[in-house]
């Protein structure tokens, strides 16, 4: 399975939560996407049903595919501390999520793109693996040679968003990953306790 690359705005109206940024169409069409639309009569759905839209609308919200999300959840599970909440800690410290964070990049799949493209360094040293683990304390910036990039420096400046768990300098165009975020803190609309039940039946 590849990672899902057509209409964001009909992956938002299935979960109906915007859940790739605010979506015109998903306020406009506020209902599930498909044939019949609204009118459709959809039936009620399993337990089951709940927990694996859950699960897929967090794959869909990081860029996640099954293999990787599977083994973040065992990695999740042996840690101590409650697992839906180590769960999103760990993917929040992915390195494509926490370039697109720091506001490097305007989206998840941007801060991916820019990884890939190795524009990004984690300690001083390049990286282009968009899931590599950021560990606390970890540094990571812009490349010297990308630092004058356009889309780079556009995106920062309209970045607005800080979180207690980063530390971004301006001047340097280098961030510090403090600690893992508290759940709280975390924006994402995910009910992380239906995952875990969906993986321990």
């Amino acid at each position: 399975m590849a990672r899902y690359i057509g209409p964001k705005s009909k992956i938002a109206r299935k979960f109906s939560d915007p859940i790739y940024g605010p979506d015109k169409y998903l306020e406009k069409k506020n209902f599930p996407p498909g044939q019949h639309g609204a009118n459709r009569k959809r039936r009620k759905q399993s337990e089951y049903g709940i927990q694996l839209q859950e699960k897929q609308k967090a794959k869909y919200t990081y860029g996640m595919l099954e293999r990787q999300f599977r083994n973040v959840f065992k990695q999740a599970s042996r840690k101590k501390g409650i697992t839906g909440e180590n769960l999103l800690q760990l993917i929040e410290a992915r390195l494509d999520n926490v370039v697109f964070r720091f506001g490097i990049a305007p989206s998840r799949s941007g801060a991916r793109q820019m990884v890939s493209h190795r524009h990004i360094t984690v300690n001083g040293e390049v990286v282009n693996i968009p899931s590599f683990s950021v560990k606390e304390g970890d540094i990571i910036g812009v490349r010297e040679k990308s630092k004058s990039l356009l889309a780079i420096s556009d995106s920062l400046s309209s970045s607005k968003k800080s979180y207690s768990w980063l530390e971004w300098d301006d001047e340097k165009m280098q961030g510090k990953f403090l600690n893992y975020p508290p759940r709280e803190e975390i924006p994402e609309n995910i009910k992380e306790q239906l995952i875990v039940e969906l993986y321990s039946k």
